[in-house]
């Protein structure tokens, strides 16, 4: 459902702003690997955390700092290969990077307070 709350406001943002280039290129390559990133990290925690709950946290901080690490490979690997507007990347993969990420959190977060009040 977040993923298509994205979608949405991401193809109505041309729309609304025609005379300016909010996305480089091949921005929809950057999300997917956000999506698909963000949502192995996230299966991955919760089944660690109905696991075993005491170590939830740590899965938790796992799966970020490794998501980070595949990201920061991600942008390493664009960079090289894509010639273009530097900032502009850089500001469309930091702001799809932080709101996965915050996405993550709250629901990694809400799902270890309902481990906690069992």
């Amino acid at each position: 459902m977040f993923v298509g709350i994205l979608i949405a406001v991401i193809a109505v943002l041309p729309v609304a702003f025609p005379e300016k280039q909010l996305f480089v290129k091949n921005f929809w390559v950057v999300f997917g690997f956000m999506a698909g990133i963000t949502y192995i990290a996230y299966v991955l925690v919760d089944i660690g955390i109905k696991r075993d709950p005491e170590v939830g946290i740590m899965a938790i901080m796992g799966s970020i700092a490794v998501k980070m690490i595949f990201c920061m490979a991600f942008v390493l690997v664009y960079s090289i290969k894509a010639k273009g507007n530097g900032l502009l990347f850089a500001l469309n993969f930091f702001s799809v990077y932080f709101l996965f990420t915050a996405f993550e959190i709250y629901c990694l977060l809400r799902n270890l307070r309902h481990q906690n009040l069992k």
